[in-house]
């Protein structure tokens, strides 16, 4: 087999020897540029006619990476990364992954939207004509006005968009961007709360903790053991940008035990782990409240923090309100409501864990401190998700491992983040919000959600349904929300929403839903600046540059808002721009943040820099410190001031909101199956669970139409040998997957790494489906088989809580 360096033609051999000097001929095989060449970075030569350019990627993947474009002639040949700093824990490089590393094929693909279009055909068959800007402009303008006129400001909804949620200027969080800034300077808009990502943890944890916040995971390095629950850095945080380098020079560093707990071996265990311990989907709960039985028994608990920091242990914390043997305690050993002890035999039979195995591994986290216990989002995304998460909080708060060093709150890993001012969005005057994953509904029956029945916040129930719909850099239209067709047919109703504007790059599943579809640049050919995300105990800014000019008609996501801003008015357009242009922007906020942190550098040498990293001066986040030092002087912000494991304002809700038979919230982070459980997948015509995961050739739906990462991750549904063979499925086999709600069809992976009785599919793949015919998805489109019905408490999706039926083509 040839080599890498004698894959590059042979025209480019003074360009193959410079490179395999510098070890960078992989990413540049097969690219033809002149020999002549002059000093670059870091001793690299580069070409006399080419150009670095510092750029990032800052899609939803909870990184933030730096590249480096290799420019000529106004294209980007090829792409490099972070390569500043020792490369060494607590100041590596942070280094891009495949999917960042192959933006230039994004940015050069061929289906780019070049011009401003609108809608020819029925919503969702992609036809489209090419208008101008001023038409398009004028429509949505003209259309905002009306309908702002006719129902009201909360008829306009910012839909969830997170394809750029780590910009500043370009940032896509709905209620953080540039586009809510323009509406809060329009009267306002239909606020969300609650994400697709963390909707149920998010609502959940801080009726324990008044937040949610983990230990970073920098912080291993004091640990002795870490257990992880559905936690799966290596693929949802892969990049250099990541968490998933610290865990692994953090672990070398303090030789932690890995214990990892997922119904699918994930590449985080991948032989690194010490112990995988399969578990059924929506279970970690029962799991959770049998080795808490092992560890009542056994005296294995920390009671003197108990005691001290916690209401609602035993009897003598709980509080008045509460009924008798209303406390954990109870619950646990059986002297509750339910009178049943939660035992590692009854876990046994929910869970699929040996009972052997939850007295193992409770002796275990009972006897090893600092025990670091965290949660990814994928045990939360349940019917009874928010149960879960204030399960598995439930550990680390036993065995006292909470506010101290090495050890954690039972959240997700936090992370340090350097100084930084957000572009301004103002106060939104419509106070009225309803939770993330209801927008279908609020299209369908606005007028008819409630607070007690829908989770309405800020009033007792919508006014108007959803007339006008915003979607900037998202696929959750279609692609990432649940039961697409179901969705289709909502939108294909132009009499419900009236107008839908989509801002992308490409033609994505939703933006066939678009009646006006805008162009946008990409990152990497704007500037902006952006902090990192989840980075451990290094945080970083990266000043990113256009790497190219804005080709045909594409323009930023700043200066479309401005055009529109115009046309809605004078003193709209001067409060929405403050007369700035985008460079201006940035100059104002980096002033305010050198004022706020002077270690930064000056504008200019950040802008020359391209990266400039900083570690946590305190060394690691540590959660809840300083209510652990000092509970007094630093109340958590619950009610008590404590770690609340009897939540009164729980029991509250669970008394006053309209709720299934199968919907449960408790004041007790208890054990309930949920709706689309195993439970049910035991007696009905579904018999198997279906989980989605984070998949590596995506960030969600971002980058699922690059053809090089689809080669690498061709999309497959994972299936346990012993279903397959009952089934007559063998690797490679076409299967269709399917319940009461659609169908989808891809290839199937026969493996081992997901346990008897589920299935793993990765999400995002690009949904492709004959919508006015069979609806077939040919793809892997998981959310052709979720449902839009919400979680008890959040009201967020429950993508994980599936029950299917796959059989062979």
């Amino acid at each position: 087999m040839e080599s890498i360096f004698e894959a590059i033609p042979t025209c480019d051999i003074g360009r193959r020897a410079l490179l395999k000097k510098a070890g960078l001929a992989g990413i540049a095989a097969g690219v033809t540029l002149p020999f002549s060449a002059k000093a670059g970075e870091n001793g690299v030569s580069v070409p006399q006619d080419e150009k670095i350019v510092w750029s990032m990627c800052s899609v939803n993947c909870g990184s933030r990476c730096a590249l480096r474009m290799h420019v000529k002639q106004d294209e980007a040949l090829w792409v490099e990364t972070d390569n500043t700093g020792n490369d060494e824990y607590g100041d590596h490089q942070v280094r891009a992954c495949l999917r960042g590393r192959s933006i230039r094929r994004r940015m050069n693909h061929p289906d780019r939207l070049n011009y401003p279009m609108k809608r020819v055909g029925k919503r969702g068959e992609g036809k489209f004509k090419r208008i101008s800007w001023d038409e398009a402009l004028d429509t949505i303008a003209d259309n905002l006005k009306r309908i702002v006129k006719e129902y009201g400001n909360e008829a306009v909804y910012l839909n969830y968009c997170s394809g750029i949620v780590g910009g500043n200027i370009t940032r896509s969080s709905a209620y953080a961007s540039a586009m809510a800034r323009l509406m809060n300077c329009y009267g306002g808009f239909l606020n969300q709360y609650g994400t697709y990502s963390t909707a149920q943890i998010a609502r959940a944890m801080p009726f324990t903790y008044g937040s949610n916040v983990g230990n970073s995971t920098s912080d291993i390095v004091n640990s002795k053991l870490v257990v992880y629950f559905g936690n799966n850095p290596a693929e949802t945080r892969m990049s250099g940008a990541g968490i998933t380098y610290y865990l692994e020079q953090a672990r070398e560093r303090s030789n932690a035990k890995l214990i990892v707990i997922d119904p699918r071996y994930t590449d985080t265990a991948g032989g690194r782990e010490d112990e995988w311990i399969p578990i059924r989907p929506g279970t970690d709960a029962a799991l959770v409240s049998a080795i808490a039985y092992v560890l009542i028994t056994e005296n294995l608990i920390d009671q003197d923090f108990l005691d001290k920091y916690c209401i609602g242990y035993d009897e003598k914390t709980l509080p008045a309100d509460a009924p008798a043997n209303g406390h954990y305690k109870a619950y646990i050993l059986g002297q509750g409501d339910d009178g049943i002890a939660k035992t590692p035999d009854w876990a046994a039979q929910i869970t699929g864990i040996p009972a052997d195995k939850i007295i193992k591994l409770a002796r275990e986290i009972g006897s090893t401190k600092p025990c670091y216990i965290s949660q990814g989002w994928g045990p939360q995304r349940q019917s009874n998700g928010e149960l879960t998460a204030r399960a598995i909080a439930m550990l680390p708060i036993l065995t006292g491992n909470v506010g101290i060093s090495g050890g954690n709150s039972g959240a997700r890993e936090s992370t340090y983040t350097i100084t930084i001012k957000r572009f301004p969005v103002l106060t939104n005057p419509v106070q009225t919000k309803i939770p993330v994953f209801m927008w279908t509904d609020a299209i369908e029956r606005g007028a008819e959600m409630t607070a007690l029945k829908d989770g309405i916040q800020g009033k007792d129930k919508l006014d108007v349904p959803i007339k006008f719909l915003w979607n900037y850099a998202g696929n959750t239209i279609i692609n990432q929300h649940s039961d697409i067709n179901k969705t289709h047919e909502v939108l294909q109703d132009e009499s419900k929403c009236e107008m839908i504007v989509v801002i992308e790059n490409f033609m994505t599943a939703s933006a066939k839903y678009a009646d006006i579809l805008l162009p946008d640049l990409m990152t990497t050919e704007q500037e902006d600046i952006i902090p990192n995300d989840y980075a451990g105990n290094m945080g970083y800014l990266i000043f990113g540059q256009p790497a190219t000019s804005a080709k045909f008609e594409r323009r930023p996501i700043y200066q479309i808002l401005c055009d529109i801003a115009k046309r809605l008015g004078d003193d709209v357009y001067h409060q929405f721009s403050e007369g700035r242009t985008q460079e201006q922007w940035l100059q104002h906020l980096y002033r305010e943040m050198r004022i706020m942190d002077a270690d930064l550098p000056s504008y200019d040498e950040l802008k020359k820099m391209g990266i400039f990293k900083k570690k946590d001066p305190k060394g690691h986040l540590i959660a809840y410190k300083a209510f652990r030092d000092d509970p007094e002087a630093n109340p958590l912000a619950t009610p008590s001031g404590k770690i609340e494991i009897y939540s009164s304002r729980l029991a509250e809700i669970a008394a006053t909101w309209e709720l299934k038979a199968d919907e449960v919230i408790h004041p007790l982070p208890i054990y309930h199956s949920g709706f689309y459980s195993h439970e049910e997948a035991k007696t009905g015509q579904f018999p198997l669970q279906l989980v989605g995961f984070h998949y590596k050739s995506r960030t969600h739906s971002s980058y699922g139409n690059i053809d090089v990462l689809e080669s690498a991750c061709p999309q497959e549904v994972w299936i346990n040998p012993l279903d397959a063979k009952s089934r007559n499925i063998q690797s490679g086999d076409l299967v269709r997957i399917f319940n009461e709600i659609g169908e989808t069809r891809i290839e199937a992976k026969v493996t081992p790494r997901i346990m008897p009785g589920v299935l793993g599919m990765g999400q995002g793949a690009w949904h492709r489906a004959n919508m006015w015919g069979d609806k077939i998805d040919h793809n892997g489109s998981i959310n052709v088989l979720t449902t839009q019905r919400p979680s008890p408490l959040a009201k967020g999706n429950p993508q994980h809580s599936n029950l299917v039926q796959i059989e062979k083509v």
